[in-house]
């Protein structure tokens, strides 16, 4: 259908003054979601974003210490670490000789007294033993019963021998054991002079800074009052460690004076034995 010219133009008019007011309204349509959608402001992003805060590592200790104190204190931690270390080593090597030395007191009772004299006796026992060193002390001391020893009667000089073995005994299983009373008894003054010197290093930093708030106060002299606590540490075990070695080193020693008193009635009744035979034949 042809429209005449004037009503064409018309038209034409109206569709461009349409499509302009409707233009705006098509063009926001199409940018809004056909589905509402929540979106992500700025506060909640910061929420979905954030993360547990990491523990603040601590400012003060043994690295602390080591890190920021002088010479003195550098020694101090140096000097109870040795001493923790030699009574830890003296410790475990007496506690390792002393089981040594209970196992070697039962194979004598097994073997020893089993045999038909007393120089088989001694050699079934390892040469280490302490109980064939006083055999063996024991059997020379009967060897070595003439000239001036000779005018000593033989009982008197037998038990000396014996005793003489017994007191070697007893100083070996002494031995260490000093280590551990002068760690127990000096270690706690050792980490009280550290205290003494870091508090009095903390106060005169304090004192040079101006500021003797808690916070500038409390590090320092905590810093200082480890030093008392690590020689509690190092003196605790080695006096604890000390009274059980001397517990254990009297029993042991209560076996070995046994033997040795044991062993010298053997020994004697064996001489006087051998020294009848002859008379008997003659």
């Amino acid at each position: 259908m042809h429209l005449p010219t004037p009503l064409r133009r018309a038209a034409l008019a109206a569709s461009v003054v349409l499509a302009t007011v409707l233009a705006p309204a098509m063009a926001q349509g199409q940018s809004e979601p056909s589905a509402p959608a929540l979106a992500a402001s700025p506060a909640l992003g910061a929420v979905q974003l954030a993360r547990p805060a990491a523990p603040a590592a601590n400012p003060y200790g043994l690295r602390a210490i080591w890190a920021e104190g002088d010479a003195v204190a550098r020694g101090t931690l140096a000097v109870l670490a040795l001493m923790s270390l030699a009574s830890w080593y003296v410790l475990v090597s007496k506690l390792v000789a002393q089981s040594r030395m209970g196992g070697q007191g039962r194979a004598a009772n097994d073997s020893f007294w089993k045999a038909d004299t007393v120089r088989q006796g001694a050699d079934t026992l390892v040469k280490a033993s302490p109980y064939r060193f006083i055999a063996e002390s024991a059997l020379e001391a009967t060897r070595k019963h003439t000239g001036l020893i000779g005018q000593v009667d033989l009982n008197t000089w037998v038990t000396q021998s014996i005793e003489r073995a017994v007191g070697t005994v007893h100083s070996r299983t002494q031995e260490g054991l000093a280590v551990l009373a002068t760690v127990g008894s000096t270690a706690p003054f050792v980490g009280l002079f550290g205290t003494v010197w870091g508090i009095y290093n903390a106060l005169v930093r304090i004192g040079a800074s101006g500021q003797a708030s808690i916070d500038k106060v409390a590090g320092p002299v905590g810093e200082a009052l480890i030093m008392t606590a690590l020689g509690l540490a190092v003196a605790v075990p080695a006096v604890l460690g000390y009274n059980w070695l001397v517990r254990r080193n009297k029993v042991a020693m209560d076996t070995v004076r046994n033997f040795g008193s044991d062993l010298h009635t053997v020994l004697l009744a064996a001489v006087a034995k051998q020294s009848q035979a002859p008379a008997r034949e003659a």
